[in-house]
């Protein structure tokens, strides 16, 4: 354990991801390659196009953070910007509870992208409303899972796939016509609704209303937690409705009560051949091992990412709790010939001396 790599905790409260981007490029260029060798010969010929749409698309969007955007892609000059921070992350489990007078949060990161847990990084970010921990990549814009010391910490899932059908094969056709939807649709991407959610609410009620109520650009579950023992909840988002719940906070990448027309989502290697069935119950079995799971979240255990939760696409696993100014992250990758992932970084533990 001991020869793995630290994750970098770097400061850009001044300059935020540009600063990142700029001061990270060597590990953004090797995140990038890495990204992009996994894909399909085919996807790697098409990436300058790939970014042009994404580009076209997040720029008649509402996000605040396009110029930034730009500006890192203009500054690496090289593909696959665009393409990060339009992406959406394939599956993830989250959970908030209670532990010793306090609200934790706890979530695991699932994507098929080689390099993420390699290059994992926590950025101390700073707006209006104070300083928050994002957990994250350089080159990324956006917040999926952050945490501000005496406010609130958050995690993104992504939420359940809209179908037309049930057949396997036709998948592919359904995420292709959403996005097509999603094309007219021109309000802030979930990702960038909770970084500004962290750079100017001050509180977790201010940070819950405006997650249930901002109007975004597509589907999400949003895991948030306060300071008090009982602020939690989750959040199910579609674009302009809401359903939040208080109690099962656990989420996987599914509604808590599924929908006909919606599908919990699957990996990428069971998109051809996995059944609706198959992806539901796979989705409830990690959110329901992670709900009856009774340990205590310490330093370094992570005891809870095993298997269903851990599975081969397992990027990162973080622990918040924003009463403590605790936050612990660990990165994985799947190597070769292996069935699952394994550390491949110190676990990184931020608390509360930290901060003082």
């Amino acid at each position: 354990m001991t020869s793995l790599p630290a994750i970098p905790v770097v400061d850009v409260r001044a300059g935020g991801p540009v600063r990142r981007a700029v001061e990270g490029a060597d590990r953004a260029q090797a995140l990038r390659d890495e990204c992009v060798a996994w894909l399909p010969r085919a996807g790697r010929t098409m990436l300058p196009a790939v970014d042009a749409v994404t580009r076209r698309w997040l720029r008649r969007s509402a996000s605040p953070y396009v110029g930034e955007i730009a500006t890192i892609a203009g500054t690496l000059g090289y593909p696959g910007i665009w393409f990060l921070n339009g992406c959406y992350q394939w599956g993830c489990t989250a959970r908030a509870c209670d532990q010793g007078g306090a609200s934790w949060l706890a979530r695991t990161l699932d994507w098929p992208f080689p390099g993420l847990g390699r290059y994992l990084e926590v950025a101390r970010m700073q707006g209006p409303a104070g300083v928050f921990d994002n957990v994250g990549w350089p080159g990324y814009v956006g917040a999926l899972t952050a945490s501000a010391p005496g406010r609130f910490a958050a995690a993104i899932n992504q939420a359940p796939l809209k179908r037309r059908t049930r057949h396997p094969w036709l998948r592919p056709c359904d995420m292709a016509l959403n996005a097509a939807r999603s094309w007219r649709i021109r309000f802030i991407p979930p990702d960038h609704l909770l970084r500004n959610v962290f750079e100017t609410c001050a509180s977790y009620a201010e940070a819950r209303q405006r997650l249930e109520t901002t109007p975004i650009a597509r589907p999400v579950i949003y895991s948030l937690v306060g300071c008090k023992a009982g602020e939690r909840c989750v959040i199910e988002r579609t674009e302009d409705t809401f359903s939040t719940r208080t109690d099962d906070t656990s989420a996987a990448n599914d509604w808590l009560q599924p929908a006909p027309s919606w599908e919990a989502r699957t990996r990428a290697d069971l998109m051809l051949t996995i059944t609706y069935e198959q992806t539901a119950e796979r989705s409830r079995a990690r959110r329901e091992h992670f709900e009856n799971w009774r340990g205590q979240f310490s330093k370094e255990s992570f005891a809870w990412v095993v298997p269903p939760i851990l599975n081969p696409y397992t990027r990162l696993a973080v622990e918040m709790c924003p009463a403590k100014a605790v936050l612990r992250a660990v990165g994985y990758e799947t190597m070769p010939g292996a069935e699952l992932p394994n550390a491949v970084t110190l676990p990184c533990d931020l608390h509360e001396a930290i901060y003082s």
